[in-house]
């Protein structure tokens, strides 16, 4: 098991069929593509694979009332879904149980997946919907529209059986912008316990409170916003325009006290008199707005699963990653050059992600394939009959006792292991091949240097090596020659005394 985080974008032509594609995130190399598919933004979403069930995409045909569904398992469409009428927008919440829909007449339609049930249909807007976010515990279904509002509907109530026949009334209506919503973004926590923001045409991007439904900070822009990306730990958020601009607004900033203490503390809050211009130039160092220059049309942003890597898809099929903390540019992926990234995304890889051209197709894969989650026919009316037998269609989870056999134990070696890999920074490709040929340089002469050093030492331990023996050598001659010249004097005295007598 390997934690590979991948990208999931759309890209959609100006003329003919598109494609969706997943890239390894650390390669940008492709790993699977679906064809046939032309999504506008917003018409794209993923239900990940979980639970031992393999997930699905759900693509809308943009000049057709049809909806493509795909599954990773093969690259060809698994099905086409009829629709009541062509719709504008759609999501799908966390646990893919609901999809939701919006057309240009402002009407939302949900279905409940694994039935195909039509919950509720009903006229939300005046005007065209142009985003649907669900939020992150899926009780609560956000809809922006043209007619700049943001309305807030709870699912329950969606769902009721005794409100079928009423008109459904929001939670809550928030209706502070002035021109058409472009994009929500939903914060962490169980509804009603969370914070949205909202983007419009009228340059700014606003900060929710779903609790209070209450408005808490105004951002303004110089230019009107198209894409929103929140960082998960709400630390940040990203805004960016179709002038190729991407904006990083922090919520938090340091602040020094008359004794000398940095503390953090939590910016805006100030209700609707609370604004806060990202080009303002009378703000410090520490509250300057930083800003990344794209030079094309941002039509798409997302962040990564780390929260360290900032993607930005473009009008013209670019893929920008950039580093959070310094805002370099680390890689651009052109594999979609001449297309618009309308969609994009970050997840891990699906293990279900098998029986494509670019993957190896296992004898284990073939035998062992994950089941696809059922998604049954939409319904194009609301039929009491119908929803009053609710038969749903569910695979349940394979329980099995994975500490039988050893082979499946996820130990923490293993952990740790996939863990390093996941974070591991990614490299520059604009500078791969430069910086590899400096190190290969630097190396080089590295190496170089230690020879000429290695060559000196041994120079130096010859010499010392010859000083040495010839020094014992020397020394052991002198000892022999004045033991020799001590025999013969010997020998003389001895001689001598023999003739004296």
């Amino acid at each position: 098991m390997i934690l590979r985080e991948t990208i999931l974008c759309t890209a959609n032509p100006s003329t003919g069929p598109g494609a969706i594609a997943i890239h390894d995130l650390q390669t940008g190399s492709t790993l699977a593509s679906f064809k046939q598919s032309s999504s506008a933004p917003h018409g794209t979403a993923v239900v990940q694979s979980q639970d031992g069930q393999g997930g699905f995409l759900l693509a809308l045909q943009h000049d057709k009332s049809i909806m493509n569904v795909y599954n990773f398992q093969k690259d060809q469409i698994s099905s086409k879904i009829v629709l009541p009428e062509k719709l504008s927008c759609i999501a799908v919440d966390h646990s893919g149980q609901f999809c939701a829909g919006g057309t240009s007449q402002g009407r939302i339609y949900l279905w409940e997946v694994a039935s195909g049930i039509m919950f509720n249909s009903w006229d939300a807007h005046y005007r065209q919907a142009n985003v649907l976010k669900f939020t992150h515990d899926g009780a609560a279904l956000l809809s922006g529209s043209e007619d700049s509002g943001v309305s807030v509907w709870s699912v329950s109530r969606l769902l009721d059986d005794e409100m079928a026949s009423d008109l459904p009334l929001p939670y809550c209506i928030l209706s502070d912008h002035t021109l058409p919503v472009t994009d929500i973004a939903c914060g962490v926590g169980a509804f009603p316990d969370c914070r949205v923001l909202s983007s419009s045409v009228d340059h700014s991007v606003k900060l929710w409170d779903i609790s209070s439904q209450t408005l808490l900070t105004t951002f303004q822009f110089p230019q009107p916003i198209s894409c929103l990306a929140w960082d998960l730990t709400e630390r940040m958020f990203f805004a960016a325009s179709k002038d190729g601009s991407i904006h990083q607004m922090n919520l938090f900033r340091q602040r020094e006290n008359k004794t000398g203490v940095h503390s953090v503390e939590a910016i805006g809050g100030g209700g609707v008199a609370d604004i806060i211009r990202a080009d303002d130039e009378n703000q410090s160092k520490n509250q300057k707005r930083r800003l990344i220059s794209v030079g094309e049309p941002v039509v798409s942003i997302t962040i990564s699963l780390t929260s360290t890597l900032l993607l930005a898809g473009t009008s013209t099929g670019i893929i920008h990653v950039y580093d959070i903390p310094s805002h370099q540019l680390l890689r651009s992926i052109s594999t979609h050059k001449g297309f618009s990234i309308t969609h994009i995304q970050t997840m891990l890889k699906p293990p279900d992600l098998i029986g494509h051209v670019s993957l190896s197709i296992t004898a284990a894969h073939s035998s062992e394939s994950m089941p696809v989650r059922h998604l049954a026919p939409f319904q194009r009316m609301r039929d009491a009959k119908t929803r009053d037998a609710h038969n749903i269609t569910m695979i349940l989870p394979v329980q099995d006792d994975v500490y039988e056999d050893e082979e499946h134990v996820y130990t923490t070696e293993a952990l740790l292991q996939d863990h390093d890999f996941f974070v591991q920074p990614l490299p520059s490709s604009g500078q791969d091949a430069v910086s590899l040929q400096s190190k290969v340089n630097e190396l080089e002469t590295e190496v170089a240097r230690l020879r000429e050093q290695l060559g000196k030492a041994k120079g130096v331990n010859d010499m010392m090596w010859e000083t040495v023996v010839q020094k014992v050598v020397g020394h052991g001659k002198e000892k022999e020659s004045d033991k020799q010249d001590t025999g013969a004097e010997d020998d003389r005295r001895r001689k001598r005394g023999r003739t004296e007598s």
